[in-house]
């Protein structure tokens, strides 16, 4: 893996990372916003400690473990990545209210034209910033956007260890099979 700098990371801050995105997906999962690391190298959460890809793998999304350098296999298995606010920043926290609501409803639109079965949001505090429900929990939604359903996940970074990597694969697996079933 390429190790950068602290200077380099911090060259890569508001950056854009393209989608891994096609119409009529499977599953369109939807991270927070890119992190330095992701900018820096252009792919979907890149940074090591990250379990997003790992929990992926063991939850039978993917038949083998892929790297981020590989996210364009996704789309063979009828997956994509987005995000909901696009430009990279070192920490979520840094991001405003209205850039989450203004990135829900630049999500819903994406959504409902590239009409993903369903729309997984990795990261309740994200989901509910976006979409104003206070109230929404980890799993399936009662919010439907156009004909895609929503799940919310946990998020996959290392910083959030009430989730382990099992527990993780878990929740990734009880999303895939309920899209095996729609």
């Amino acid at each position: 893996m390429t190790r950068f700098t602290q200077e380099e990371l911090q060259a890569a801050r508001d950056r854009l990372v393209p989608d891994v995105v096609a119409d009529g997906l499977r599953v369109l999962f939807c991270g927070i916003n890119p992190g330095l690391m992701t900018a820096a190298t252009g792919h979907h959460f890149a940074r090591p400690g990250n379990r997003f890809w790992p929990a992926l793998h063991r939850s039978g999304f993917t038949p083998v473990p892929l790297r981020p350098s590989e996210q364009r296999e996704l789309l063979s298995y009828g997956l994509g990545i987005t995000n909901v606010v696009a430009r990279a920043t070192a920490r979520a926290d840094e991001l405003s209210a209205e850039e989450y609501r203004e990135g829900g409803r630049l999500l819903a639109l994406k959504v409902a034209r590239l009409r993903p079965r369903w729309l997984a949001v990795l990261g309740v505090t994200a989901y509910r910033a976006a979409f104003d429900d206070r109230k929404a929990r980890v799993g399936p939604q009662a919010r439907t956007i156009g004909g895609t359903r929503v799940w919310v996940l946990p998020n996959p970074s290392g910083l959030n260890a009430h989730w382990t990597p099992a527990t993780l694969a878990e929740e990734f697996g009880r999303l895939r099979e309920a899209a095996a079933r729609r």
